[in-house]
């Protein structure tokens, strides 16, 4: 074996670049989190060359002349001090890393200059060589990067394609606009402008300049603070009606900086459980704010990994406020700025004020972890829990300022088109609703609601032969049964006959409903109540295909409007599709 030797500063520096610098992502991310630190307004970011030349340029505060040295050596930074400010991290960066990192496998040119002084400094950096002179120019910085990895021919060869790292580059910039609305972002490439927003600090204005007015004008606000333990959520989800096919609309941050956070996750997906279908997923763009001292964010060079002090709290603080948002529920009236966008369609719930029935939800349990993040909640501890957020809500009386509209007139039904979707006219278009999961759904959340169920006693009932292990599933769980109106009794190891239903399935034969149940089941043995009550609420409503009178689909559809989550039924169907009266008009070619 060779003799052990002192590694020169530049390869130092090159191997710390591994773990910070990936892509050239890493270094728009580097760069551009330096500006938003510095408190710059404007932030311009130029790719060129294949992604390889990089330019970022901010109005902020510059860096002092005499610091231009340190900016650019390993750990040294102007964010931390002391080892217990690891711990109160209130900037993007804080490690040091970053601009030795990039200096080491790139040829850097640094222009800046603070508003004490009527010159600037200009730094020309290579190799980890790093020399300046003085120069002209404004108030802030410009960082070019050119040549990203021309000493590292091996990092070069595995880069994507540039369209593809150009992706990475597009998505960081979004990500950082739409948690810093009062910086205006402009990305250009090759001289195109990408990407821009006007930093006027209205966060759904930002929203509608990256994704457009569809997805602006159909999100829900959320907004919840919670004093006890310091938590506050902030931001936009997307009614179910608007979902897309992967996570990649998920934005989520800690304190404003984008993190990759398992539990924000589950409590998302939580969250939407039994309102949107497999395989979609929701707009999401929130901010969680908690005391940095309890959240851990130097995990990882990265700084996206973040662990929690306490991570059952934060997953059921998260959920429970998107589903608060979901149920048109905000802590204050909104000052979201008039962006010229319709209003959305009012659906108004006269009980919310009197009931937090929304939060008493059945947690998802999973098996312990050594991880940090994992959020285990056995039977016992979720009772806890659950008490114990009741009586916080009570004390911070969550649901005691809903301010809801009028009752609207009753809905001008138009028609049933074939005999299964309810025509409404409206003002502004046409709604069609489909008569079964919007009845399901105002059935599904009385039941949830109901602490008591009638039965209707049956005098006669078909023995129904089951599996064992379905046996055993059904025996381990008949007060879950018997909470929701069903009285079984078993014969014999694998017969058993129904002695009473809930009334509203009094016509319904027994065997219809156990096999519904053991088919959503699908080897999934959690959360059975909840697959009772899908089961109880689908079979009671009224069916596909029934012939309905004016007065039964009035009812129907002001039934469904005082649901709190009235997108979709609990399998994930959507309820209703509107269609804007001006779309129809074109479509006709009419100009009203």
């Amino acid at each position: 074996m060779p003799r052990i030797q002192q590694l020169s500063k530049h390869m130092i520096n090159q191997i710390a670049a591994g773990e910070v610098i990936e892509r050239p992502a890493s270094v728009v991310k580097e760069l551009v989190e330096n500006s938003i630190d510095a408190g710059a307004g404007r932030v311009s970011i130029e790719i060129t060359n294949d992604c390889r030349n990089i330019r970022v340029a901010d109005n902020g505060s510059g860096i002092h002349p005499d610091d231009i040295y340190l900016a650019f050596s390993k750990h040294a930074t102007s964010k931390i001090r002391e080892s217990e400010d690891l711990f109160d991290i209130h900037t993007l960066g804080f490690r040091g890393e970053a601009l030795a990192s990039i200096i080491s496998i790139s040829k850097v040119t640094c222009t800046t200059r603070t508003k004490d002084y009527d010159h600037g400094t200009r730094v020309i950096c290579e190799n980890s060589e790093v020399n300046k002179i003085e120069t002209s120019c404004a108030v802030g910085t410009i960082m070019d990067v050119k040549d990203l990895f021309y000493n590292l021919p091996a990092r070069l060869k595995f880069l994507k394609n540039s369209n593809t790292e150009f992706s990475y580059i597009q998505e960081l910039i979004q990500n950082l606009a739409l948690s810093h609305p009062e910086v205006a972002f402009e990305l250009k490439r090759n001289g195109k402008t990408v990407l821009k927003t006007t930093g006027q600090n209205i966060p759904l204005l930002t929203i509608k300049e990256i994704y457009g007015e569809e997805v602006s004008k159909n999100l829900k606000e959320v907004l919840r603070t919670d004093e006890l333990s310091g938590l506050k959520i902030s931001g936009f989800v997307s009614t179910p009606d608007l979902t897309r096919s992967s996570k990649k609309y998920y934005h989520i941050y800690i304190n404003s900086r984008t993190v990759k956070c398992p539990v924000f996750l589950k409590a998302i997906d939580t969250a939407y459980k039994n309102m949107i279908s497999i395989g979609k997923y929701p707009v999401v763009i929130l901010n969680l704010e908690l005391p940095t001292s309890d959240v851990d964010v130097n995990v990882h060079p990265t700084k996206k990994e973040v662990r929690y002090k306490n991570p059952n709290q934060i997953f059921n603080f998260i959920m429970t406020s998107i589903i608060a948002g979901l149920s048109n529920y905000t802590e204050r009236q909104s000052n979201i700025v008039e962006i010229n966008q319709p209003a959305p369609r009012r659906f108004e719930n006269p009980e919310v004020e009197e009931s937090p029935a929304v939060i008493n939800l059945m947690f998802p349990q999973s098996s312990p972890s050594s991880a940090d993040d994992t959020v285990y909640l056995s039977e016992k501890a979720t009772g806890k829990i659950e008490e114990q957020r009741k009586e916080e809500i009570s004390q911070t009386q969550f649901f005691t300022h809903v301010e809801t509209a009028p009752p609207e007139p009753e809905d001008k039904i138009i028609g049933q088109y074939k005999n299964t979707y309810i025509l409404i006219e409206k003002e502004d278009g046409l709604e069609i609703v489909d008569q079964h999961i919007a009845e399901e759904r105002y059935i599904y959340e009385k039941l949830k609601e109901s602490k008591e169920i009638i039965s209707q006693l049956l005098f006669i009932s078909d023995v129904q032969t089951v599996s064992a292990s379905e046996a055993e599933l059904i025996k381990e769980n008949l007060p879950k049964f018997e909470r929701f109106g069903y009285g079984i009794e078993f014969l014999s190891d694998t017969e058993l006959i129904f002695r009473k239903v809930p009334q509203m399935l009094a016509n319904v034969n027994p065997k219809e409903i156990l096999a519904d149940i053991f088919e959503h089941i699908d080897g999934d043995i959690d959360n059975l109540e909840e697959k009772i009550l899908i089961t109880t609420s689908c079979k009671a409503a009224v069916k596909a295909g029934q012939k309905l009178s004016t007065w039964q689909m009035q009812e129907i559809i002001k039934k469904w409007r005082t649901t709190k989550l009235p997108y979709t039924c609990p399998h994930g169907r959507p309820i209703c599709k509107f269609f804007e009266h001006k779309d129809i008009a074109k479509w006709f070619q009419r100009n009203n």
